[in-house]
């Protein structure tokens, strides 16, 4: 059962794309009831591994907003990858081949998560 895990980090990628996104297509903001349950997964996991990896870390605080967005694209293009058996390439591009809006909304979730722990 999916928590409020993903849903934090889904609405952390709803308001991303909507700041971002010159004209995002419908399934960018579909809400969280409406997520198809691979994305409900991965957004999931991928909010306990960004959580996971602030508590590890000494000083995570202190990564550059492009560190913490390049996390997040690895973590998602990952799970993303153990979720679906053959992505679309689209779904998985490295940061370098990542849209600016799309940049922006990972470098966001990472923002997001960190206040929600108080960080």
């Amino acid at each position: 059962m999916q928590d409020n895990r993903g849903r934090i980090f889904r609405e952390a990628w709803i308001a991303g794309v909507t700041k971002y996104h010159p004209a995002p297509k419908d399934g960018y903001i579909k809400p969280w009831d409406e997520t198809p349950e691979w994305e409900k997964a991965c957004a999931t996991a991928v909010y306990d591994q960004v959580v996971a990896f602030i508590e590890a870390g000494d000083d995570t605080a202190t990564l550059s907003r492009v560190q913490k967005g390049q996390f997040v694209a690895v973590c998602w293009r990952e799970q993303v990858r153990a979720h679906v058996a053959e992505p679309k390439p689209s779904h998985v591009p490295a940061w370098h081949d990542m849209p600016e809006w799309w940049q922006q909304t990972d470098c966001d979730i990472y923002e997001h998560i960190e206040h929600h722990l108080g960080g």
